[in-house]
């Protein structure tokens, strides 16, 4: 069939959403996480990873978000000042609360979006935190779920365009109010603008949560067509099929009884 893609498809598909409703089926064991950093374009030293300067973790099943950043931390001890010393004190202890955070919480799932390496992701941030002098709690492989990777499996590689949070919080309609992209997150960051770093970071996570909710329940609107979105082949379809049979059965009940009673019309019209 034309547009048919691989049957292997299928499979990811299924495991995708598999995946997604285990997540919400234990929801209370899940957070979700988004962090904000400098900028990856090189400013300052060269040779320093990215600070780590904001990071958000919102429980999947309340809502409640607990929040780390450099700024906060700045308010509670000292001000905020253009020495790199003074910030990677305040980076470090923004980093043992996050961590300690992450030690109570104990056994527990963290759905991100693209935190999958070392330039960006869980260990981007083990990493500033051992270059700092600190002792990371790492977050397990198998504790953690990339939701980005779960809509490719379910959705296919096409299904919204780029950037594609952006792109699809818009349009599902979800609220982007304060949200800003990395590159904007990390320059409020160097130009001060830490209450609107923290409402972006806060703002993601609410987005990702909102995303992966409707997609649990089939309703995130996508650009993908219905053939990709129900398997791309015959089986993903018959699977459709299957599982909305009491649906279909109901409308083409509603057919015949309509098509007998224009028939039973039809018939009086010509008697008369």
């Amino acid at each position: 069939m034309p547009g048919d893609v691989p049957p292997p498809y299928a499979d990811q598909r299924r495991q995708g959403l598999e995946t997604l409703s285990e997540v919400f089926q234990n929801k209370s064991h899940v957070r979700v996480i988004h962090y904000s950093c400098e900028s990856f374009d090189g400013e300052g030293d060269q040779f320093r990873s990215p600070r780590i300067t904001s990071i958000a973790v919102r429980r999947l099943d309340v809502g409640q978000v607990a929040y780390f950043s450099i700024h906060d931390v700045a308010e509670g001890t000292t001000q905020l000042t253009g020495s790199c010393a003074e910030r990677d004190d305040l980076e470090r202890e923004m980093l043992k609360r996050f961590y300690e955070y992450v030690r109570t919480a104990g056994e527990i799932e963290y759905l991100h979006w693209n935190m999958r390496d070392a330039r960006y992701g869980f260990d981007a941030i083990d990493h500033r935190y051992e270059v700092l002098g600190g002792v990371p709690t790492a977050i397990p492989e198998r504790s953690r779920i990339s939701l980005s990777q779960l809509l490719l499996d379910i959705y296919g590689t096409d299904y919204i365009g780029h950037p594609r949070l952006e792109t699809l919080a818009r349009k599902n309609s979800i609220t982007m109010l304060g949200f800003l992209g990395g590159a904007d997150e990390a320059r409020a960051f160097a130009e001060g603008r830490y209450k609107e770093l923290q409402q972006s970071t806060l703002r993601k996570v609410d987005v990702l949560a909102d995303i992966a909710e409707r997609a649990c329940r089939r309703t995130l609107k996508t650009d993908a067509s219905w053939w990709v979105q129900h398997g791309g082949n015959i089986r993903g379809a018959w699977d459709w099929i299957v599982s909305n049979a009491t649906i279909l059965f109901f409308i083409a009940l509603a057919g015949l009884v309509l098509g007998a009673l224009g028939l039973r019309v039809g018939e009086l019209a010509l008697r008369r």
